[in-house]
C-alpha cells in the first residue's frame, strides 16, 4: 500500500482529523513529533488573532500503540479551542427557530477566494458553507501527517527544511551553500529568512501592509537532503516525482507557482548553462557512484531523483482577505458591495513554508513506500539496504548476476 491521507474538518468546527495510511508498523512514533510542526506552523510575523488563541496539539485516536506505529492507519485529530466561540453558528444540527441563514452568514464573496465559486458550484446561500473548509486552517491537519512522515523519511537520513526567499517585494540574499540543518537557522527569524537585514525590511513591509488594510505574499525554498537515486519515475505521466511534488504544492491555499531546481530560469539559458555535468565518484553512493558539480535540476531528472538535493520552490499571493475590502457583489441582493471582512493574517508566507515541508515529505514519502515497500520499518529497512549496496556499485563494478 501507498502512503495515503485524507483530512476533515472546518475551521471553526469542533476538530481537524486528518487519516494516514501506508507507514509501516514498528516507527517509533510520539505525538511530541507532530506537536513541534504544528507549533511550527504558527510561526511568523504578520499572523492574525487566530495564533494567539490556538495552541495546536495532536491526539491519536489509532495506528500508534506504546510510543510504535502498528500499521493501521493512523487516524490524529487536533482540537480548535475557538469552537466554544462558533458553537451556535457551526452546530452541525438545526435548532429551532434558526434562520434561513444563521447568525454571520456570508453573502458578500471575497475576490480570489472560494467563496463565490463554491457558493455557485456546490448551491449554498451562504459562503460560510464554503470558506469554513477552504480555510487555511485546514492545513493543520496536513502537516499532522507530514509530520507522520518526516519521522519516517528521518529513519533514513532525509532531512527537509526550508525558508523565506521573498516577501512583500523584498528579496532576501542567500547564503551558498544553505546552512545545515535548514530550519535551526530559518525559524528564529520572525519571518524565516537566512538574510537578517532582508528580516528587518520584511516586518517594515508587513507593518506598512497592515497599517494599510492590504496583504502580502511571497516565496518559499524547500529543500530535502539525504535522498537517493530512483524515486519517482519516467514510465508514465502520473509517476513523474517532480509533477507529484508540483501539484502537492500547488494544493496549499493561495500558492500559485512551483519551481524545481532554476525553475523559470531555465528557459532563459542555454543548455551548457542549466544541465548539470556528471563525473565518477565512487564515493556518492546515495548518487550511484557519480558527481555532479553542479544542481540546477534540483535534484530531479526525467522524475527521478538523482542523489543531490531536492531543490524547491512555491509562491504565494497575498491572502484574500483584505482589511480594507475589495469590490464584490452581494448574492443576496446581486447589488455591489465589499467583499466580509474577518480576521486574518497580513501574511502567512512563513506558515505557508512549513506547510509546504509538510507535503513534500507525504510525497516523498509515498515515493518511498513505493520503491522500497514493506509492512514492517525492518523489512524496509532491510530493502533500502539492498537497494543502496545496488546503486553504491555504480557503473563498471561488477554485482550479482
Amino acid at each position: 500500500m501507498t502512503v495515503s491521507f485524507r483530512t476533515a474538518g472546518e475551521s471553526h468546527g469542533p476538530a481537524l482529523v486528518v487519516i494516514l495510511e501506508g507507514i509501516p508498523a514498528g516507527l517509533p512514533l510520539l505525538a511530541d513529533a507532530v506537536n513541534v510542526e504544528l507549533a511550527r506552523r504558527q510561526l511568523g510575523y504578520g499572523r492574525g488573532r487566530r495564533m494567539q488563541i490556538e495552541s495546536d496539539t495532536v491526539e491519536f485516536l489509532s495506528g500508534v500503540r506504546a510510543g510504535q506505529t502498528i500499521g493501521s492507519p493512523i487516524a490524529m485529530m487536533i482540537h480548535n479551542r475557538d469552537w466554544k466561540n462558533w458553537q451556535e453558528i457551526m452546530d452541525p444540527a438545526p435548532r429551532e427557530g434558526d434562520p434561513a441563514l444563521r447568525r454571520r452568514p456570508v453573502t458578500r464573496p471575497r475576490p480570489g477566494h472560494a467563496d463565490l465559486a463554491g457558493m455557485l458550484k456546490y448551491d449554498r446561500e451562504d459562503a460560510r458553507d464554503i470558506l469554513e473548509r477552504a480555510s487555511a486552517r485546514e492545513t493543520t491537519a496536513r502537516v499532522a501527517a507530514g509530520a507522520v512522515c518526516r519521522v519516517l523519511l528521518s529513519h533514513f537520513g532525509v532531512a527537509l527544511g526550508s525558508h523565506v526567499v521573498h516577501l512583500g517585494g523584498i528579496d532576501a540574499t542567500l547564503p551558498d551553500p544553505r546552512p545545515s540543518p535548514l530550519n535551526a537557522a530559518a525559524d528564529p527569524s520572525p519571518v524565516r529568512t537566512l538574510d537578517a537585514d532582508a528580516a528587518e525590511r520584511m516586518v517594515a513591509a508587513i507593518d506598512a501592509a497592515k497599517a494599510s488594510g492590504n496583504t502580502l505574499g511571497g516565496i518559499v525554498e524547500i529543500i530535502a537532503t539525504g535522498l537517493p537515486v530512483g524515486l519517482g519515475s519516467h514510465v508514465a505521466w502520473d509517476r513523474k516525482l517532480d509533477g507529484r511534488l508540483a501539484a502537492a504544492l500547488m494544493s496549499i491555499p493561495a500558492v500559485k507557482g512551483v519551481e524545481v531546481g532554476l525553475g523559470f530560469a531555465v528557459a532563459r539559458r542555454s543548455g551548457a548553462e542549466v544541465h548539470d555535468e556528471v563525473h565518477g565518484d565512487p564515493s556518492r553512493v546515495l548518487a550511484g557512484g557519480v558527481r555532479r558539480d553542479t544542481n540546477r535540476a534540483g535534484g530531479l531528472e526525467g522524475g527521478i531523483t538523482t542523489g543531490e538535493p531536492l531543490v524547491l520552490r512555491a509562491a504565494m499571493k497575498p491572502i484574500a482577505t483584505l482589511m480594507r475590502p475589495l469590490a464584490t457583489v452581494d448574492t443576496q441582493t446581486g447589488e455591489s458591495a465589499s467583499a466580509v471582512a474577518e480576521r486574518s493574517d497580513v501574511t502567512a508566507v512563513p506558515a505557508m513554508g512549513v506547510i509546504a515541508e509538510a507535503m513534500v515529505a507525504i510525497v516523498l514519502a509515498q515515493a518511498w513506500m513505493e520503491k522500497f515497500g514493506g509492512d514492517s520499518l525492518a523489512e524496509t529497512s532491510r530493502n533500502v539496504r539492498g537497494y543502496l549496496e545496488q546503486v553504491g556499485r555504480g557503473f563498471g563494478r561488477p554485482g550479482d548476476a
